[in-house]
This record gives structure tokens, C-alpha cells and sequence, in this order.
């Protein structure tokens, strides 16, 4: 009798009007939004607010499957069983190489999908409905579940070094980040003209630069540093990326939280680049309209101005939330509805309501993940990431026939450093010293010494001494210094620049021991290292590289890999060259574009084995119009003994703009490889509208007319061609 009552109940909920009609919405050979327009009224209010949680339950009545959550993939997928792990993302950026990420994000996108398609094998669930997060197998395997939403990547730009995410991130610099943001979207997403591999989460939306007090914080930004730093590299993954997703961060800005903010999710998002996918609010970020910003009385409240505004899914909020807002008058029904139509979109985009054997994607095996061919994936990433910061008198590579004992030093020498969080687990992590030792095998002697931990040494003097004893014995000593999340991380800023006092107390007394001393550093945010930089003949920054990183780094300090790493910011020397933290006028010194100090290292630094040559700086015309395009192409030549890569860069600068406007600004770059002798030319085309800048007035970007000079160069400080045009 039970069952019959809850049989009726489901049958009255469904409105009359729709009883019997053919289900069009699980038709596949149908445009999706008739699909979705096919299914919205089929819903009760209650499970339209339940569809709007990351955690979305199956609705077995009409065949719509379990969401299951979102994962995160910034630099692997996270799962219950090891995948391939890659370079962080500020070690991406270092490459310089947009086909290599696009080529990287597709990877890890193909591991995501074949997780997916491996539970749904092992659970036995080929309807996709009803899942729970981890499947106990009968050998007693946790398998967790993994969806097809993926909260990455990380777009945020690293206005400020002591962010404690700029590891997460790609760099200092709006246009690189620009580029790197496409390539990892249309790689996670693939290019299948139906079906989307994973969908892509932009985050976080916007100005998220700092997490002391993030949930709470109203960053003070003027609408021209808006929208020429704090939104091209958006608009590029939703323009030209078309992201599918894009999630809104906990912070506000000029006092309206992020999470409600019209202006920045209706206005801009929608209005201006017709995004069609969804919003979702950080994790509690509705919650906290009520908790931290305290706005509100209510969640109920809180929830219909976030909806209103242009959010769409929350992890929890929405489904108690909404029907209780619907009541009480703080927004309408139709108003769910929309919110609900942009998620069930993406949702068919991904294939759920389809046949499996329709979805190209569901047919990615799980034999590759982990797999041999991913693995050298990430050690070529780790190889390009590599940055050689200082080789005085070619000092590296070393010579392995002519080395008997290497001393190989510190806190990082002997650890697994996997990233920062949201990584996931590695089946075989080579840490630095195990990247030595197979590179030397048994002909030559390895000392090895920690010296202190990342922030202290338990028993200093006797740590000191071993670290001492073996530089004095060793022909080299290899120090591998650096940060880790005691420093920075989500929640956690920096509070200095430099590297702990103990590790730079450690480098100082092995380099006194021996004065053969490479310090190799292992770091999110940039690390200050004059001392390194002018008292040791080489200084190599490896960031957090992943499964291969002992690898890769053995590989370059011994020349089988010439590197060709880029800094993807600048490195001060101390905080007394930038403005407080709580600043977000960029233009009052930040980044390279307004910083005009010295740095320790130059945004786009990097060195190689060999050297190269610029010739012929070529720009196709002299004067241009607003609207039109032109072409800058130059010459670059190995002239070295050794094969390499180099990464000309392209700046502009306006010479006598009506506003205060960068002293260069990155435009085009280019990561070429050349053999001996090889001459390549290598071409940039640089449309008038990327000289523009942000009018207030006209509330839109404007090309001034007037003169621009035109630099290429192998990074901001060292400009080896100029030239000038004008505008007009």
C-alpha cells in the first residue's frame, strides 16, 4: 500500500500536460536545448533544487544519472589510485610552450575520463545512476568516483610573490597566462563537435590574489586595472577556450562578494562574451554571504541573490535553500529554471543522458592511466619547465667522467615534494637524489647529507657538520633548497621572499666548504636568491616537477638536456620593492609591466647551454590603422655547439599615452628548437586592438593613436631588437 501511495505521489508531481508524451529530452538525436527544454518541466521545484548541487542525486523516474561531485586536475587527476602526476602549473607556465600544455591538459583529461569509465566497469553501473563515492570491490579496492567536472585550471594572476596559490597558477603576466588558460581548456575539454571529455572550471572569478582573510576580504580595484589585468585571461578561456564552467571566488570586490556579483557574472560573463555554461560559487561562498561577509540574515536570502546575480550550482546550499526562498518570495521558479537549464546543458555536453557506446570518450581505456607513454609526458613537461637561473663561465652542465663524488644536500634532496594541494598520488616519484644516483650509477659516489628541514634543524651543529663533511669530500655539491606548504599554500601566504633562514644558513656554510655549490631550488612562488645568484657559480629553479623531477633536473645539471625554461614572473629581492599586499593597483609598482626596480631575475629569464642570436627584425608595416593587423618577424640562430631551445619574446610599449601605461607588456612569444647553426624565423602578429587600453570614459578598450616601440627579446630585461610604429 506504501509503494502505491509514493507511485501516485511521483505521478501527480508530474504536470498532466506531460503524461505520456514521448521522453525527447533522452533522445540523443536532438538539439540539446530542446532536450533541455524537454526535461525542466518534467521536475518537481524540490529536484530542480536538488540538481543544482555538485552532488546532484539520481532521479531514477526519469533516467537522469547521479552528478557525483567534481575533482580537480590542476596537474593530475586526483583519485584513489595513483595517475599521472605532472609539473604544478606555475612549472607549466615556465615551459613557454603552448602545444606542449595543450598537449599535457589532454593528457590528464584522458586519464579523467578513463577513471570514469573504470568505475562505472568495476561498480557494474552502466546507467550511471545511483553511484556512491568509493566502490568496495570484492578484493577489498577502494575505487573512488570520480565525475566529469573539473575544478581546474587556476587562472589567477600573481600580482603579488607571497600569494600562497601562485604555484596553482600561470605566472605574473595576463597575456601568457591568456594563452596557457586556452591551451589547458581546449585540451581538458577535447574536440569532439558534441560531446565535451571533461568540462573545465575556471576559477576563481575574480581577483582572488590572497588568502589571509579570503572568505571576508573586499579587494579595492578601479575599473581600468578590472579589465586590463584582472579579466583578459577570463575572457580568453571563455572567448576562445569556451570553458565550460567557471567558478566565482570568495572574495569581493569594491564591497559586492563575488559570489552576487551582477556586474561580473551577468554583465560581463554573459552579456559581453556569451558564456553559455555554468557559474558555481566556491565551496561554501553562499554560505558565506551570511557567515563572513555577513550580508545577510539567511541562507535562503543569501541563495535567490547569488541565483539572481548569475550563479547557478553550489556544493550544498541550494538544494534546502531554494524551495524555501520560492516561497517566501525572494525569486521565482523560472528564475531555478534558468540556472538549471545552463547546468543540464553541460551535462548533456558530457554525454550522461546518452548511450556510452554514442560518447567517443567512453571508449578511453583505462590501461593509460599511469602509463608508460604519460610518463614520458611528464618528464618532457618537467625537462621544459626547468629554468637555469645563473651558469657562470658555463659552469654547468657537469662532466660525469670527470666527477668521482658528488654531495648532495638538503631538505628537498631526499623528499617527495608532489605539489601543494590537489594532487594526487604518484606510483613512482623520483626525488632528487634518486635522480643523481641513476644518472651516475655506480661510478661515481654519492654523499648525501639533509643538513635541516624546511624550517629548522633538529640537532643544527651536527647537522651542519655532516652537510659540511661531505661538500669538503665531494668534487661538486648539489644543494636542493626551497619552499613547501608550511610556507605556502591555500589559506597561507608568504611572509618573505627569501629562502628560510635555515636553508640559506645551510647553503652559505656548504658553499664556504665547497665552493663548487649548485643550489637547485624547489618552489611555488619565486624565491630571492642574491646571495645565490652572485656568490655560487649556478643556480637551477625546478619548481615542484612532479613524478619525473629527480629525472629531469639530473638530466640538465648533467647536459643530457639542454634547458630552456622561462620565469613566468618576477623575482624581487626583497618586499621592500612592492606595495603592500592589500594593493591591487598593479600600476603602483607590481609585475614587470610597472616594477622599476632591479630584479633578481627578470620576468622571462632564462639561460641556456648555448647561445643565440637575433637578426633581422622585420615589422611588415611602419604605420597602422586602429582595426587592422600587423606582422613582426625575426631571425633567431643557434650559434652555440649544442642543441636548445630558445623563447624570443615580443613587448610593446606606448610612448606617449594620455594614461599611465606599462613600461613593456608581453605580446607574442614563441618556444623554438635549433640545432647548431640553425636559423629559424620566427613570426608574431600583433593586431592594433592588443595595443589598447582600458578607456573609463567610453567604457570600452581604445587604441590611442601615436607611436609604439616594438621589442623581441630572450626575456623583459634582455631586449636584443627594437623598432617603432605608429597608430593612427
Amino acid at each position: 500500500m506504501k509503494s502505491l501511495q509514493i507511485v501516485f505521489l511521483l505521478s501527480i508531481a508530474i504536470p498532466i500536460g506531460l503524461r505520456g508524451q514521448q521522453s525527447l529530452y533522452l533522445d540523443p538525436s536532438q538539439p540539446i536545448d530542446r532536450r533541455v527544454d524537454d526535461l525542466i518541466p518534467r521536475l518537481t521545484l524540490e529536484e530542480k533544487a536538488s540538481l543544482l548541487c555538485t552532488k546532484a542525486p539520481a532521479i531514477e523516474r526519469l533516467k537522469i544519472p547521479v552528478m557525483n561531485g567534481w575533482n580537480q586536475s590542476l596537474h593530475g587527476i586526483v583519485w584513489t589510485k595513483p595517475t599521472t602526476m605532472f609539473p604544478v602549473n606555475i612549472a607549466m607556465a615556465a615551459t613557454w610552450d603552448v602545444d606542449l600544455i595543450h598537449e599535457v591538459a589532454a593528457t590528464i583529461a584522458d586519464e579523467g575520463r578513463a577513471v570514469y569509465n573504470y568505475w562505472n566497469t568495476v561498480s557494474g553501473e552502466v546507467s550511471n545512476t545511483g553511484r556512491q563515492p568509493v566502490t568496495i570491490t570484492a578484493s577489498g579496492e577502494r575505487i573512488g568516483h570520480n565525475g566529469l567536472v573539473y575544478r581546474s585550471p587556476v587562472i589567477n594572476i600573481g600580482r603579488d610573490p607571497r600569494w600562497g596559490r601562485i604555484l596553482e597558477a600561470y605566472g605574473e603576466d595576463p597575456y601568457l597566462t591568456s594563452r596557457m588558460t586556452v591551451a589547458y581548456v581546449r585540451g581538458t575539454q577535447g574536440d569532439d563537435a558534441k560531446y565535451l571529455k571533461l568540462a573545465a572550471t575556471l576559477k576563481h572569478y575574480a581577483v582572488n590574489n590572497q588568502e589571509i582573510g579570503r572568505t571576508s576580504l573586499s579587494a579595492d580595484v578601479n575599473e581600468r586595472m578590472l579589465h586590463e589585468f584582472w579579466l583578459p585571461h577570463f575572457k580568453a578561456g571563455i572567448v576562445e577556450g569556451h570553458a565550460a564552467s567557471i567558478m566565482s571566488s570568495y572574495n569581493a570586490i569594491n564591497g559586492m562578494p563575488n559570489a552576487e556579483n551582477k556586474l561580473l557574472l551577468t554583465d560581463i560573463l554573459r552579456g559581453q562574451w556569451k558564456f553559455d555554461g555554468f557559474v558555481v560559487p566556491d565551496s561554501g561562498a553562499v554560505a558565506n554571504l551570511v557567515r563572513t561577509h555577513k550580508k545577510y540574515a539567511t541562507v535562503e536570502e543569501a541563495a535567490a541573490k547569488t541565483i539572481l546575480a548569475g550563479s547557478d550550482l553550489d556544493d550544498s546550499a541550494y538544494t534546502a535553500a531554494l524551495p524555501k526562498a520560492v516561497a517566501q518570495g525572494l525569486l521565482t521558479e523560472k528564475d531555478i529554471d534558468q540556472s538549471l537549464r545552463r547546468v543540464l546543458k553541460v551535462r548533456f555536453r558530457l554525454g550522461e543522458f546518452d548511450p556510452p557506446e554514442m560518447v567517443p570518450y567512453s571508449k578511453i581505456s583505462p590501461a593509460i592511466i599511469d602509463s608508460a607513454p604519460n610518463r614520458q609526458a611528464t618528464l618532457r613537461t618537467a625537462h621544459e619547465s626547468i629554468v637555469l637561473l645563473t651558469n657562470k663561465n658555463g659552469f654547468l652542465p657537469l662532466d660525469k667522467t670527470k666527477i668521482k663524488t658528488v654531495a648532495v644536500i638538503g631538505p628537498h634532496a631526499d623528499r617527495a615534494m608532489m605539489g601543494i594541494g590537489y594532487t594526487g598520488q604518484a606510483s613512482k616519484f623520483v626525488k632528487p637524489i634518486e635522480g643523481i644516483q641513476n644518472k651516475l650509477g655506480s661510478s661515481v659516489e654519492v654523499l648525501y647529507a639533509q643538513g635541516c628541514d624546511i624550517l629548522e634543524a633538529k640537532d643544527k651543529e651536527a647537522s651542519f657538520a655532516a652537510a659540511v663533511a661531505a661538500a669538503k669530500k665531494a668534487d661538486v655539491a648539489i644543494v636542493y633548497v626551497g619552499l613547501s606548504n608550511q610556507i605556502e599554500r591555500e589559506g597561507l601566504d608568504r611572509t618573505y621572499l627569501g629562502l628560510p633562514p635555515i636553508q640559506e644558513e645551510l647553503i652559505r656554510a656548504v658553499a664556504a666548504a665547497n665552493p663548487k655549490t649548485i643550489a637547485v631550488l624547489l618552489n611555488g612562488g619565486p624565491l630571492s636568491v642574491k646571495w645565490e645568484r652572485d656568490n655560487l657559480p649556478a643556480v637551477v629553479d625546478m619548481f615542484y616537477a612532479g613524478e619525473e623531477g629527480g629525472t629531469a633536473v639530473a638530466d640538465v645539471l648533467f647536459g643530457d638536456y639542454n634547458p630552456g625554461g622561462r620565469l613566468p614572473y618576477t623575482v624581487y629581492e626583497s618586499l621592500d620593492q612592492i606595495p603592500p599586499m592589500t594593493e591591487y593597483d598593479i600600476t603602483k609598482g607590481f609585475t614587470y609591466m610597472y616594477f622599476t626596480g632591479e630584479p633578481v631575475y627578470a620576468f622571462g629569464h632564462g639561460l641556456s647551454y648555448t647561445t643565440f642570436r637575433y637578426d633581422r627584425l622585420h615589422v611588415s608595416t611602419k604605420r597602422m590603422r586602429a582595426g587592422a593587423q600587423l606582422s613582426v618577424s625575426v631571425d633567431i640562430t643557434n650559434t652555440g655547439k649544442l642543441a636548445g631551445d630558445e623563447v624570443p619574446q615580443l613587448y610593446y610599449h606606448a610612448v606617449s599615452p594620455s594614461v599611465k601605461r606599462p613600461i613593456k607588456e608581453l605580446r607574442g612569444f614563441q618556444r623554438v628548437s635549433l640545432k647548431p647553426g640553425e636559423k629559424r624565423t620566427v613570426t608574431f602578429t600583433l593586431p592594433a586592438d592588443k595595443l589598447a587600453f582600458y578607456d573609463v570614459k567610453k567604457l570600452d578598450f581604445v587604441v590611442e593613436p601615436g607611436k609604439y616601440d616594438l621589442m623581441v627579446g630572450s626575456s623583459s630585461a634582455d631586449i636584443r631588437l627594437r623598432d617603432q610604429i605608429e597608430v593612427d
